[in-house]
């Protein structure tokens, strides 16, 4: 046992466990049971959508938590489809995948600056973006618009201007999600997804943005809960001890916080359990384990617990949970260093979209539109996410339809004598979305298409616009193009 826990007793013990989790709870206002523990040591918590009404809400909620403890305080801001202080109406800015395809890294870096403005001003110290996932897998159903793209030097050079715009800001960058989601073609939101290269081929793709963030002094990364037979075993990366210790400590050379991604997901509890998981990532290499939205104040209590009996039993050594300590320490002792340089003054994400969106063919003057929106269903990394023309068209008919029971002849119908504007994210995942754009086109073939995910499926011989992103930005730039 450490001289830490032999001098402070189990007490002390519980301290340390708790100080290693970032808890989630429901609704605006801080429940008794969180501040609480943060009194008693919780590291930090992790805001979600539910968690945000407003900036002014929002001030007030961080205020209350940090009236508690100097906690960790975080959430997902990514700009473009994954939003939790615009959660209800869709992010003011584009996404990864359309700063990507404009290719400045200068615009990324303003963008990172003004999204962390965002959150400083609202009392949110670390977020957990950018993704650095290199997104090779067009399929991928978890990443796609997320990544700056498929290519490993676009996304290195992208992810050094995201952490260095955010930390200008003085908040926290997190690069995830280590060592690359890109490749995989499953949700670790519901499985173990498998990222099958070689150790050789990860470090010419996969990590390559890793390290160049490394580099540029990220303060923080997160796991992934992705299986890579030639590094991590059996195991999801988060519980490997070659990835985290191995790879990420000590093949890399990061010195900073570890954080897990959501512990919550299926890929980790399925076969581990939120304690068990617990435990083991922590016995891995991680320092800040997030919980996701799922586990209560019970299943906070359980996990410090398990931890505690861990490190009794030998199954987690105490000095891990130390190091751990003093990672965080360091991290809050960051967020209180004055900045430098003045804030983003200008609104650079329309700006951004603006830059991003692409035209094939050419935007008709639009008579009487009507606008179809083929439905996509959420992800759970993005959740339910306003998304489409329905606020930008005032003038416009907006029709949203299911593809697998669209009545195309009734659309059709609908749309005589008029302009049909089709909108639809990430058709090359869906073939009924596919089918109902054909036979739509089939039928009107000067119809246009708006693509708001990643421009994969291409119809061809019509006018086409690839927005890159389904945020609100997004959607107005795709509509001024439009000449509305």
């Amino acid at each position: 046992m450490s001289e830490f826990i032999a001098d402070r007793g189990d007490q002390g013990l519980r301290r340390l466990a708790a100080g290693t989790l970032l808890a989630a709870f429901q609704g605006t206002e801080a429940p008794e049971w969180v501040l609480r523990e943060l009194e008693n040591g919780l590291g930090g918590v992790t805001l979600f959508g539910f968690n945000v009404a407003d900036a002014a809400q929002l001030s007030a909620l961080t205020s209350r938590l940090r009236e508690a403890a100097d906690a960790v305080i975080s959430l997902d801001e990514e700009g473009g489809d994954v939003t939790r202080l615009a959660y209800h109406v869709g992010s003011p800015y584009p996404g990864n995948a359309a700063l990507g395809a404009v290719d400045d890294t200068e615009l990324t870096r303003r963008v990172y600056r003004s999204i962390g403005d965002d959150l400083a001003r609202c009392g949110v110290n670390l977020d957990m973006a950018p993704s650095a996932d290199v997104n090779t897998a067009a399929d991928n159903p978890v990443i796609g618009t997320r990544s700056f793209g498929a290519e490993s030097a676009l996304v290195a050079r992208h992810t050094v201007a995201a952490v260095h715009g955010l930390q200008s800001a003085g908040v926290a960058a997190c690069v995830k999600h280590f060592p690359g989601h890109g490749a995989t073609r499953q949700d670790s939101h519901l499985e173990v997804p498998l990222v099958d290269a070689s150790v050789e081929l990860l470090r010419e793709r996969e990590l390559v943005p890793f390290r160049a963030a490394i580099e540029a002094g990220t303060k923080s990364v997160m796991t992934a809960h992705v299986r890579v037979p030639a590094v991590t075993g059996a195991l999801p990366a988060t519980l490997s001890p070659a990835a985290l210790t191995g790879l990420l400590r000590g093949e890399m050379g990061y010195e900073g916080v570890i954080i897990t991604d959501a512990l919550d997901m299926k890929a980790v509890t399925a076969a581990y359990g939120l304690a068990g998981g617990s435990v083991l990532s922590l016995a891995a290499g991680a320092d800040l384990l997030c919980l996701g939205p799922i586990p209560t104040e019970d299943d906070v209590r359980r996990i410090v617990d398990e931890i505690v009996a861990a490190v009794h039993d030998g199954r987690l050594p105490a000095t891990r949970l130390e190091a751990a300590a003093e990672r965080a320490a360091a991290l809050r002792a960051w967020f209180g260093t004055p900045r430098t340089g003045e804030a983003e003054r200008d609104v650079i994400g329309l700006t951004a979209a603006r830059r991003a969106v692409s035209l094939t063919g050419s935007a008709s003057p639009l008579v009487d539109p009507l606008v179809v929106e083929v439905d996509t269903p959420p992800t759970i990394a993005v959740g339910d996410v306003p998304w489409g023309f329905t606020p930008l068209l005032p003038q416009a008919e907006v029709l949203r339809v299911k593809p697998e029971v669209a009545d195309v002849a009734g659309i059709l119908e609908r749309a005589s004598g008029r302009s049909l504007i089709v909108v639809v994210k990430d058709a090359h995942r869906y073939e009924a979305s596919q089918s109902v754009i054909s036979a739509l086109l089939a039928a009107r073939p000067d119809a246009t298409v708006v693509e708001m995910g990643l421009p994969i499926w291409r119809p061809e011989g019509v006018t086409y616009l690839a927005t890159y992103g389904a945020a609100r930005a997004n959607a107005q730039a795709a509509a001024e193009l439009l000449g509305v």
